[in-house]
């Protein structure tokens, strides 16, 4: 009798934040699945979301997928956050609740992963129909990973917002979240920009030159699309600008490996 052969490559945990997203979950939950082997899991941790979301997901009864509820609301930062403290395998995939996967987005990311902590994609904006024609492709895609002019030079464009890095698009290897968690506590937007931020002071920051989700775009998304405030944009940056402080002290902290 002929045996299936046992899954080779890492496994993967994907990390999601729900609050209110039974409008967008199924899609997103199938697109995912599909992706996934018997081995992988989707940790959704629930922010005391008041429609049927819960009801949603525990509707797909699917053995790879562990629902967490928070009794409170706490804000997608902390949520991811606690999400991304319960991962449990090799490579996390960072996944918003209303995006849809591209086919191939799972093995694409854990390649990208392979020789860097950080790797974040190229994505395609889904509006109210099709997909929009042009791939998103604003990162610095050029600029290597380990030169210091090189990551000096992506850090401004951090900060300047003409950059971005959206968490939708990432991968993380496990190891690497004992240097990025906890959250800094002054943190109260752009986890993902955080997380950006430290790959790059580590010079562990891969750019994946091809789209792996769907970003879908709504009056509801988490991440706003529509211009904000002075004030509030002037409070985002000093806040990157500390979080850029925060992970070049965490680096320092971490152990050195033997050589």
């Amino acid at each position: 009798m002929a045996t299936t052969p046992a899954p080779t490559g890492p496994s993967v945990s994907v990390c999601m934040a729900v609050y209110n997203g039974a409008r967008w979950l199924t899609p997103q939950l199938d697109s995912i699945l599909v992706e996934l082997r018997s081995d992988d899991e989707i940790v959704i941790v629930d922010d005391a979301s008041t429609d049927d979301s819960v009801a949603l997901i525990e509707a797909f009864d699917d053995p790879r997928v562990r629902l967490i509820r928070q009794k409170a609301n706490r804000g997608y930062v902390a949520t991811f956050e606690h999400a991304l403290s319960l991962a449990s395998r090799e490579v996390i995939l960072l996944s918003d609740q209303d995006d849809v996967w591209i086919p191939g987005r799972r093995d694409l990311l854990c390649a990208a992963v392979d020789s860097a902590e950080v790797a974040a994609s190229d994505l395609v904006l889904l509006g109210d129909g099709a997909p929009l024609p042009h791939p998103l492709t604003r990162r610095p895609w050029r600029l290597g990973r380990s030169r210091p002019s090189d990551r000096i030079r992506r850090q401004l464009t951090i900060w300047a917002g003409i950059a971005p890095y959206f968490g939708c698009a990432m991968a993380v290897r496990r190891e690497f979240l004992s240097t990025v968690l906890p959250f800094p506590t002054f943190l109260t937007e752009s986890h993902d920009l955080w997380i950006a931020t430290v790959a790059n002071a580590s010079a562990t920051l891969e750019h994946v030159h091809s789209p792996s989700v769907q970003r879908r775009l709504h009056e509801a998304n988490a991440s706003p699309s529509r211009p904000r405030g002075v004030r509030a944009v002037l409070r985002a940056r000093v806040m990157l600008v500390r979080c850029s402080i925060e992970a070049v002290r965490r680096i320092r902290r971490r152990p050195r490996s033997k050589a």
